[in-house]
Formats: C-alpha cells, structure tokens, sequence
C-alpha cells in the first residue's frame, strides 16, 4: 500500500515542482509535467491501426463497437425491442410485480454523505421509483460531454460525425442494459447496508461462477485500478478544466482576472467538492441533484428555441449531418474518420461499455436486476440520441461548422458551443456558464463515488483509505482546472476507454446470465398481466 502511495506521489511532485522554472507560467509547466508523465499511457491506449489510404483507427474502438452490435443482437434489439417497455417501467407501470425492501444506507460509502447519482435510491422512507433513479443517473451523465464533446467532435469530424454518436447511442444502449443488469445482480450489501456494486464485482463474482475465477479477479482489479484513473482524468481533471474554459471566456478571456490562473479556480473547486466528499454534507448534495435536472431543462429548452427559431435550416441541417457521415469533405481518413471521431465522442458522453454507470445503479432496490437494466438502457438514448443531436443541430443551423473550424484545437472547439447559442440567444453564454460549473461539480462527486469503490475494492473499505483517496482526487482538481485541455482530454480518454476494455470482456462472457434475468423479469411481466 505504503508503496502504491509512493508511487502516485512520485507522479504528482513533478507536477508541483514549477518553482524551478520562474520564466515559464505556472500553468504552461504544470501542463508540460504532466503531458510527460501520462504521454506513455495516452500512445498506448489510442495506437491506431493504419488501413492504408489515410484511414487509421484506434484500436480500443473495436472492443466497443463490436461488444455493443454483439449485444443488440444476441438480445435480438433489446435497445429498440424493449424500448417502450423500459418506459413503462419508468411510469411504474410494473411497481406492482416488484416490491422490494427498503436498504437502509444503499449507496452511501461517505460518513454523512452522499454521492450525487445515490441519493434518489437511497430513500429511507417508502419505496423509490425507477424515474427517480433514471433523473438521477441522467443528472451526471447529461453534462459537459453533451457540451463539450459534441463540439470538439463536429470540429474535427465534421456534421456527419452527429450521425455516428446517434449509432453510436443507439448501440450503447444495449451494452448499458447489460451492465447494469449484472450490477444490480451481482453487488454486496454490507451489515450497515451499504451497497458495493460495479463490474468489479460482476467480474470477480460472475466469472467465477462461470469458472473463470482467476481470469475474473484480474479484470476486476484492472478495471479498479482504470476507474481510479478515470475519476482523476474524465470525472475530474476533463470536467474542471471545461468549467474554467468558460468562465475564463465568459469574463474577458485574454483580459480576465483568471486568465494564467487555472489553479485559482481549481483551488476553489476542490474546496467546494472536498466539503461535500470529504466533508460529508448531505444538504449540499441534495441541493445540487435538484439544481443540476434544472439546468439540463434550461439547457435542452434553449437548443428547442435555438432550433425552431431557424426551422427552415433544420432540413438543410439533417442533410449535412447524413451527407457528412458518408461523404465528407476535407476530414482526415474519409468517412471512417468521421466514423472515429463520433464513436470517440459519444463513449465518452454517454458512458454505455465503460462500466461506470453500474456502480451507481447497483444501489437501486429492486428484486429483478433486469429491471434497471432495462431503465438503464434510456440513458444513452437520452443523453446521445436526444441531446447531442439537438447541441449538433444548434451547431450547423448557426453555422459554425464549417471548413475553417475544423482546424480549431480543443480549448476552442470548446467554446463553438457557447458561441453557438449566444448566436441567437445574446445572454445564453452566462447562463450556460453557469449550467457548466454545476454539470462539473455534480460529475466530479459522482465520479468520486466510482473511483472510490475501486479504491475501496483494491485497499478496503477502512477510513483511512476512504481519506486517502478523497485528498488526492480534490489535488487532482488543482491540476486539471491548470493543465491545457490537449493533456486532459487525451488522458481522460485514454482512461475511460481503458476501462471499457476489461468490462467488454466481462459482460460478453456474462451476457448468458442477463439473458436468464430478463427471461425471469419478461416473465413476471406476463403472469402480473394475466393476474
């Protein structure tokens, strides 16, 4: 332990050591520090295989792709199939076939606290439903990566590249489902009800069942080790930096009071977050789940106006999206680099393979694990389908995806989205400003909770540990608010997509086992309509 420690120490000090360098700023060293330290990581996971013809794709893509048509088939379109009996069981139409019991605790790993997406689940009073627990999960999922991700992928791939995260989200839906069908199915209960659950223990416990037990504690340690690493880079470093983007823009840019001063505000974000993780202040959660569904109501009401107030463009708009994804102009490796760039994106967005979103939905109490993997299966639906299309469509009908944004680099790829709505609606920057701080500091708690179940899986569930890890992810908040975007992002997602690959290889293996559960639910489906 002492020397695991040591060696995430060994990482971080150079990143702290900028006093050496008094001629370079303190930002553009931290920056460098750090690109250094993870660089090794980042040329691994996004090597790409070279087709020839200028066509090169990375090759952790094909895990996702492959795993996520796989699924949609061999649960013969579960993602379009079940689709309107996921939202049946939203509207409660099948409460009735399952009761269950109150888990006192389920989901709360802090003393006192909350993490974001836990607390609907967590009702100690009654029974909570399944809406309650999708607003819930979708109030940390509907964020920057809509924002932000949507932007940064249009920039590079084009409008066509909106047509892929659409496939994309229509495919992940189904690798949602699974996951979060084997979360709920194989998670722990402590003696104080609290509920441990995530791929880490669906890998050690389900392919032990399957007799591959060695190759399942392996996996499951992997995937804890990356969903560390993924809480420091995409559910933090990648939020806080996004965040400060825009409030730097937002309040004079080059002439900002903030401008070469990124670790300011991450200073003052890894307060605010270290009070409600480490802190253990439940009325600031509670506060920020309700805020956060306000916000993305505001958010997706503007792109409506955004789009509607210019809808005899909405055509035009729909035939670049298509043209684009099948013959584009100008993006680099063709139709498969528009086809990259939208598959990339919408990981990231929507979370579906990368396992994270099972954690906090094996909290929610239920006896029938395929019912919240049914529930689960909306999330990418919503968040891809729905609203990264409506971010695209108020991108190309303002006209900022053109030839000469292509070239942009990602801290201003960042700011299209924000140009964008104030195109048409002068004051939206401020409040999308706003809306982003908040989207950042739920993530960041949420993400918090998922790293931390792996940290608790790898070193125990003591208060020492919980401790540990807290600290270092509110000093990984300095460090991403101060870091260029071009580290972050490539760290962020180096580290997500790491994640996918040993959930992949469980949930293909396990996808027998989520079969029998949706059987069972199907099942008392029938008979509580017969009865």
């Amino acid at each position: 332990m002492k020397k695991y420690l040591l060696s995430i120490f060994t990482v971080i000090l150079p990143l702290l050591t900028f006093a050496q360098e008094p001629e370079k700023g303190i930002d553009q060293i931290i920056d460098e520090k750090f690109g250094d330290a993870t660089g090794w990581f980042v040329n691994f996971i996004f090597y790409q295989i070279d087709f020839g013809g200028g066509v090169k794709v990375f090759w952790v893509l094909f895990p996702l792709i492959l795993g996520a048509l796989y699924f949609t088939f061999y649960f013969k379109g579960i993602n379009l199939r079940g689709f309107f009996t996921s939202i049946n069981i939203v509207r409660g139409k099948y409460d009735d076939i399952d009761h269950h019991e109150s888990l006192v605790g389920a989901g709360d790993s802090t003393p006192g606290g909350d993490a974001i997406e836990t607390i609907a689940v967590e009702g100690h009073e009654g029974e909570v439903s399944h809406f309650q627990a999708l607003t819930a999960a979708l109030s940390a999922t509907v964020g920057l990566g809509n924002i932000a991700g949507v932007a940064i992928a249009v920039s590079i791939g084009g409008a066509g590249a909106t047509f892929w995260m659409i496939v994309a989200g229509l495919l992940g839906m189904a690798s949602k489902f699974v996951e979060c069908t084997l979360g709920v199915k194989y998670r722990d209960i402590a003696e104080d009800g609290t509920v441990y659950g995530g791929p880490m223990y669906y890998l050690t416990k389900g392919l032990k069942s399957k007799g591959f037990a060695g190759l399942g504690k392996v996996l499951a340690v992997l995937f804890a080790i990356f969903v560390i690493g993924g809480s420091f880079g995409g559910g933090n470093m990648f939020q806080v930096n996004q965040a400060f983007q825009l409030v730097e823009s937002i309040t004079g840019g080059s002439e900002s009071f903030l401008h070469g001063k990124g670790w300011l505000f991450g200073l003052v974000m890894a307060v605010f977050v270290g009070i409600v993780i480490i802190g253990g202040i439940k009325k600031i959660a509670k506060v920020t789940d309700k805020i956060v569904p306000f916000m993305v109501v505001i958010y997706v009401a503007a792109s409506l106006f955004v789009i509607f107030a210019n809808y005899n463009m909405i055509g035009d708009a729909f035939a670049q999206i298509f043209n684009g994804a099948f013959s584009p102009e100008g993006v680099a490796g063709g139709a498969i680099g528009v086809l990259v760039q939208g598959f990339r994106r919408a990981a990231f967005s929507n979370e579906a393979g990368v396992g994270s979103a099972s954690i906090a939905h094996s909290a929610v109490k239920t006896k029938y694990a395929a019912s919240e993997g049914m529930v689960a299966l909306l999330e990418p639906f919503i968040d891809t389908v729905v609203v990264c299309t409506m971010t695209a469509l108020v991108l190309i009908i303002t006209g900022n995806v053109t030839a000469a944004n292509a070239g942009l680099n990602d801290a201003q790829a960042i700011l299209l989205t924000s140009g964008a709505f104030e195109s048409a609606i002068s004051w939206f920057p401020y409040v999308l400003t706003v809306a982003v701080v908040l989207f950042a500091f739920s993530t960041m708690i949420s993400w918090s909770y998922y790293g931390f179940q792996g940290w608790a899986y790898l070193f125990g569930r003591t208060k020492k540990m919980e401790y540990t890890y807290k600290v270092i992810f509110c000093m990984f908040v300095v460090v991403g608010a101060a870091a260029s975007l071009g580290s972050v992002i490539g760290f962020s997602d180096a580290m997500i997509f790491a994640m996918m690959v040993p959930n992949m290889v469980g949930l293909v293996i396990l996808a027998p086992k989520v079969r029998d559960e949706l059987s069972k639910y199907m099942k008392a489906i029938k008979d509580g309509r017969k009865a």
